[in-house]
């Protein structure tokens, strides 16, 4: 609540980095540690970063908005009420009886040498089952750093022919 309410974005992102450096915290108490760290690391320490840098190199302020307009509020509680909806009918939390503990999780654990070859089943569900997803999150990042390469270096491209700098 308190990030879209603040005007000054240097808070914004401040507290963005301490958002997900608690989210960090929070997967770590549920024993996602490689979640939790991959969090801690881009959330809160590149993200936070690159954030910073960009307003070093724009405005500190934003904008006052020209208008007021309660299509966003109206369009988040929309979503946030589908997304309570959807939910309803889960299991509670940690529920040994709920069906990823009878279905999916014993397939793995007792079929994953036999399927994969790979001992360690973090490992085969990473790299075997969930191949194509790995595979797309990696382009992802690899094509966000190759995009911020890029955009450094058009910058530097400008300071360095004398024409104005952004």
């Amino acid at each position: 609540m308190a990030i879209a309410c603040v005007r000054n974005l240097f808070a914004v992102v401040a507290l963005g980095g301490i958002y997900s450096f608690l989210m960090a915290l929070a997967l770590l108490v549920l024993d996602a540690v490689d979640v939790s760290m991959t969090e801690a690391s881009v959330g809160a320490g590149v993200s936070t970063v690159l954030l910073l840098g960009a307003l070093y190199l724009t405005r500190i302020d934003e904008a006052p908005p020209l208008r007021v307009s309660a299509a966003p509020m109206v369009v988040a509680l929309a979503a946030g009420a589908a997304l309570l909806y959807g939910s309803w009918d889960l299991p509670p939390f940690g529920d040994p009886a709920g069906a990823i503990h009878h279905h999916v999780a014993p397939r793995y654990l007792n079929q994953v040498i036999a399927e994969t070859g790979v001992p360690n089943v973090v490992t085969a569900v990473l790299a075997s089952y969930r191949g194509y997803d790995t595979l797309g999150e990696t382009t992802v990042i690899f094509t966000a750093g190759i995009g911020v390469l890029l955009l450094l270096k058009g910058r530097r491209r400008r300071r360095d022919g004398g024409g104005a700098a952004l």
